[in-house]
């Protein structure tokens, strides 16, 4: 009985025959695609969407940290009804309800109506990254075959992240803010018939019942303390709302550490990751990587379009030095990774980053080298994010058992997008407090540059070099 009801609540998944389409590895990267292109797209959007639902910075920190908050936190989580239900149930699930909240989302007419359904939208994210990878896995039984799908797959985050900003501008010139969302239906859609029809299911895992002390205040924790940063300069730092919203995360953190450490198996992050410092080296650089690109991009995104008048198109045109690197240097930083090791590439990928931040920084000003410093900022932080990347996820793998590398990556992820929260906080912070956006995102760019380069020492200190041959 239970089999017949599970193949009426999911499509059937076809006999595996042989090799792999390629069709269905373009399926499951459509996925992932999607789920990075919300993270970027909708930053040059952020003017129109404040313009049309008469919205401050405030609200729009929301609406770029509704999504990552709840995508951070559940991210872990996923990975886990992945290896539950199967990957591939869990990626049409996820597919159905992202493309479904996505069209909804277009049509939301107040900031509540957008956050709630940003909130919901980074739940499905969550659920479409770790079952598309475990979908490949399954699929390409060769390790050889294996290898490239899983590299491939990878190489999405720099086409995404390329793509997002430029797109974003065209579509908001073109057809409207809404449009940013309403993208995602046709991807959904696309994904979601290539994999009906060519994934096969994956193996289910019982590795013991789902941590939801761990879950639960995993998300509270984040959830609290990105409201006390975000509600905190138009509140006041010593209200009652933000006073309480901060000892909350605080009590919610240390719940989270000690439910950590009894939940055995369970465990979202099982405590003997952190038994070699190379982990929480990489979880620490990864926070800090995408504290910095989150942060500058919800910075700039509005300094190039309130304090240089750009169009959104033009904004997104302006990004493309920091993007295009994205698309094609991950190539080059992997292999040299595995030459030379994590830790030389991650340095030099950090001091890249800062130097682009604080080079921009004494330009925000009507100046005529502003254009030039942006251009060559801009530059060296998108080489940098392309080297640091890669070698922070070798640096995971190298530093964890086997049997966790799963656990390993999606820690990553989930760290980055912490890191990405609280860049949006943090800087949207510095800008409420600055009499003009000039001088805001002189000071934001400053904090994201000392930021990555924290991250250079903290990579330094804990990711591996060279390997002994």
């Amino acid at each position: 009985m239970s089999t017949q009801a599970e193949s009426q609540r999911a499509p059937l998944a076809p006999e595996r025959t042989g090799r792999p389409s390629r069709t269905l590895l373009i399926g499951l990267s459509l996925g992932y695609f999607m789920v990075l292109l919300d993270m970027t797209i909708v930053s040059v959007a952020l003017p129109a969407i404040s313009a049309d639902l008469r919205i401050g910075s405030t609200g729009l920190q929301w609406v770029v940290n509704g999504y990552t908050i709840t995508f951070a936190a559940l991210l872990l989580t996923a990975g886990r009804l992945s290896d539950r239900y199967g990957g591939r149930r869990v990626f049409l699930w996820g597919l159905v309800a992202f493309g479904l909240l996505s069209g909804v989302t277009a049509a939301a007419s107040s900031l509540g109506v957008m956050v709630a359904l940003r909130l919901a939208l980074g739940g499905a994210g969550a659920l479409l990254l770790p079952s598309s990878l475990a979908v490949i896995t399954n699929a390409h039984t060769e390790a050889a075959d294996r290898a490239r799908a899983v590299g491939n797959w990878a190489a999405i985050t720099g086409a995404a992240l390329a793509a997002g900003p430029l797109v974003g501008g065209l579509l908001t010139d073109t057809v409207g803010w809404r449009a940013v969302f309403l993208i995602n239906v046709p991807l959904a859609a696309v994904s979601y018939v290539i994999t009906v029809r060519l994934a096969p299911e994956t193996a289910r895992k019982q590795r013991g019942g789902l941590d939801v002390t761990g879950q639960l205040s995993a998300v509270i924790a984040l959830g609290a303390l990105s409201y006390a940063l975000i509600e905190g300069p138009g509140k006041g730092w010593g209200t009652g709302p933000v006073l309480l919203a901060l000892v909350l995360a605080v009590v919610a953190a240390v719940v989270f550490v000690t439910a950590e450490k009894r939940a055995g198996d369970a465990a979202m992050l099982p405590p003997r990751m952190f038994r070699g410092r190379g982990f929480s080296a990489a979880l620490g650089s990864g926070l800090l990587a995408n504290f910095g690109l989150s942060g500058l991009l919800f910075t700039l995104s509005l300094y190039f379009q309130e304090s240089r008048g750009y169009s959104s198109l033009a904004a997104g045109l302006a990004f493309l030095p920091l993007t295009l690197p994205t698309a094609f240097n991950p190539l080059f930083a992997g292999r040299l990774v595995g030459r030379i090791g994590p830790r030389g590439p991650a340095i030099t990928g950090f001091l890249l980053m800062g130097f682009g931040a604080l080079l921009q920084a004494p330009f925000t000003e009507d100046s005529a080298l502003a254009p030039g410093a942006t251009v060559v900022g801009l530059l060296a932080f998108g080489f940098g994010v392309s080297f640091a990347l890669p070698a922070l996820v070798a640096g995971m793998a190298g530093s964890v058992p086997a049997d966790l590398a799963g656990i390993g990556a999606g820690a990553l992820n989930s760290a980055r997008q912490v890191g990405a929260s609280l860049g949006v906080a943090v800087l949207g912070v510095l800008l409420d407090l600055s009499s003009t956006n000039a001088d805001g995102t002189r000071r934001a760019l400053v904090v994201t540059g000392l930021t990555l380069l924290l991250g250079a020492l903290i990579a330094g200190a804990g990711l591996k070099g060279r390997t002994a041959s």
